[in-house]
């Protein structure tokens, strides 16, 4: 039976993302290093920014590498349990403001933690809104029209 497993490799504090699979079974997957133990074969990829996981299912994996329960991470951010555990299953949103707690709590770098949380919100508006193709290439448009207008608005 295939399972996802995740994990942390403190040497160099990555993350990984993977497939738990038999040995019997075979797989391909891109960028994946395979790790064999006793009965089972494991392929796991580099966990990094801009991953495909919700930014909720994030939090999840950060707070379970670092070994914190849910009320413990909750009461380093000034939330209750319940709310991060709606947090962490998609239920609620998290609160852009708390960002740099976030960051300072799992030592990192608030750029890429923004970026994870920001593309996540795009995703997800994405998917609630059922964009083509099409109309994303529209709103990338959009979106480089309005950077040209700001640098001419900065240059006047």
């Amino acid at each position: 039976m295939d399972g996802r497993i995740t994990g942390y490799n403190t040497a160099n504090k990555t993350h990984l993302i993977g497939v738990h699979a038999l040995k019997t079974k075979r797989a391909k997957f891109s960028n994946a290093r395979i790790e064999f133990s006793k009965n089972n074969l494991y392929f796991c990829q580099k966990m990094t920014s801009l991953m495909k996981t919700t930014f909720g299912e994030y939090i999840r994996l950060l707070r379970n590498e670092n070994e914190l329960t849910l009320t413990q991470l909750a009461a380093k951010l000034n939330l209750d349990s319940a709310n991060l555990s709606k947090i962490e299953n998609g239920k609620r949103e998290f609160d852009e403001k708390r960002l740099p707690k976030l960051a300072k709590i799992f030592k990192l770098n608030l750029t890429e933690l923004r970026n994870e949380y920001v593309t996540d919100q795009i995703g997800k508006h994405i998917y609630e809104t059922n964009c083509t193709k099409q109309l994303l290439q529209v709103a990338e448009e959009k979106a480089e029209y309005r950077r040209t207008l700001n640098k001419s608005l900065q240059t006047q």
